[in-house]
């Protein structure tokens, strides 16, 4: 379904919207069956269900029991399905404004008994979001082991090891928002070992450390900054937002998309019954990210399927936003796109050479006129034993002369340089790709930049 409605977006040419906003909302609704939930879901939920619409993407811990509840008024077009009630799903759902691919839930390794964190499979979920025309944002929705104990800490710190592991394979390159239920405190000594850590290693910012604190964490040993429950009448938003909640949103942004500002909200005051009392045992956060486009990296909307590994390009032939020469570009294949393999040179005089795919196919080779760019890319898509792949495609440059391989189906779309002007007036070209990759080419877009 997210494919299709992937394919229908695919634009012939890249927008003029170089920069915009969005905002988000994570939201821990207690929806836990009522003998086990701190909360009141059966009347809660139902109340919480219209207050979603302002928000753009929102992650959802504790969606379990009343889950049909939480969706019945809800009007955002993108919604992920239901993994089940307690000690069947993990609880985690996501509904967006925008289209995703590549929808993926994983459970934790590693768990504690004490607060029941076993009984059901608990972990985090990731999905990659198009929230405009060359701005693709990875989002991680995760909610970790519960409790205080030795053991719920040595647990949290293996959960978020293993969404860095994740980050580390899947998000190479992408802007990412991490949203959800920590459980945890930079105060507690532990986690905020760990917390430092997943923020350290994947290159993150904390939205409420960075636009409420000015950057500096609260220590780990310190006195715990515990919000009040429910918190008194006339509480004013920097009262709400100076103490820490285990509800955290961390961003970092990409060479393609930069997030030039992040907010911090403590909503409290939008999620309350008409006695004031919240409709949940947690409070909901939200920020605004306000995006720009690099002037010199653009992502396309890719075409294929969500089989195979992922591979992006950007940190290894353009990392520091130094974008080279494309000199040559090799294709394979026969009924379907085998491999891709291109020669780049850089300002420096250094060359380099990217393969992905199989071996499979037979080779065409392009090598570019100096100047020459590619400005146009056609891929086709298909199915073949069951899973979708890139059955063709073909690349035009801006001199007239085409390099394809593969067969065409019924499904293709064809992707054109930004109309934008480049970073100092010069021209944009295929720089590299992104996608999924095999034994064959399973997703493949294009990477547009403007050569140094």
């Amino acid at each position: 379904m997210a494919l299709v409605i992937l394919a229908s977006l695919l634009l012939s040419a890249s927008a003029a919207q170089t920069q915009g906003s969005f905002n988000l909302l994570s939201y821990n609704v207690a929806g836990l069956p009522e003998l086990l939930s701190s909360g009141n879901p059966a009347v809660n939920t139902p109340l919480i269900s219209p207050k979603l619409k302002p928000y753009n993407v929102i992650h959802v811990q504790e969606d379990f029991n009343f889950h049909a509840a939480l969706y019945a008024s809800d009007t955002h077009a993108f919604r992920t399905p239901t993994s089940g009630g307690a000690a069947i799903g993990s609880g985690l759902n996501t509904l967006s404004d925008f289209p995703y691919i590549d929808f993926e839930r994983t459970k934790w390794n590693d768990c504690n008994l004490n607060e029941g964190d076993c009984l059901t499979p608990k972990g985090f979920t990731f999905m990659r979001v198009r929230v405009a025309d060359g701005v693709w944002v990875d989002f991680y929705n995760l909610h970790t082991d519960a409790g205080s104990e030795a053991g719920d800490i040595t647990a949290r710190a293996s959960n978020f090891a293993q969404v860095s592991s994740y980050i580390q394979k899947w998000s190479p390159g992408m802007p990412v928002v991490v949203m959800g239920d920590t459980n945890s405190r930079y105060t507690r000594a532990g986690d905020s070992e760990s917390l430092h850590t997943i923020l350290n290693m994947n290159g993150l910012s904390d939205a409420w450390v960075t636009n409420v604190r000015g950057g500096s964490f609260p220590a780990s040993g310190a006195a715990a900054l515990v919000c009040d429950f429910p918190f008194a009448a006339g509480t004013t938003q920097a009262q709400m937002v100076a103490c820490e909640v285990v509800d955290k949103v961390l961003t970092r942004s990409s060479p393609a998309i930069t997030f030039q500002k992040t907010t911090f909200t403590n909503e409290n005051n939008a999620f309350v019954n008409s006695t004031g009392a919240p409709l949940s045992d947690h409070y909901p956060v939200s920020s605004v990210i306000t995006w720009s486009l690099s002037s010199s990296i653009r992502l396309a909307d890719p075409v294929g399927g969500p089989h195979g590994s992922p591979f992006n390009d950007i940190p290894a032939v353009l990392s520091g936003n130094a974008v080279p020469q494309t000199t040559t570009i090799t294709l394979r294949g026969g009924n379907r796109l085998d491999a891709i393999s291109y020669a780049v040179k850089y300002p420096n005089g250094t060359t380099s050479t990217v393969t992905h795919g199989g071996t499979g196919g037979m080779p065409s080779t392009l090598t570019l006129n100096s100047g020459e760019r590619v400005t146009q890319v056609q891929a086709c898509s298909g199915k073949f034993n069951d899973s979708t792949r890139v059955f063709f495609l073909s690349l035009l440059t801006d001199q007239g002369r085409t390099l394809q391989a593969g067969k065409t189906t019924s499904d293709c779309s064809t992707a054109m340089v930004p109309t934008d002007a480049g970073a100092g007036g010069a021209q944009w070209g295929l720089a590299a790709f992104w996608g999924r990759q095999g034994d064959e080419i399973d997703r493949v877009g294009a990477i547009w930049g403007v050569a140094s």
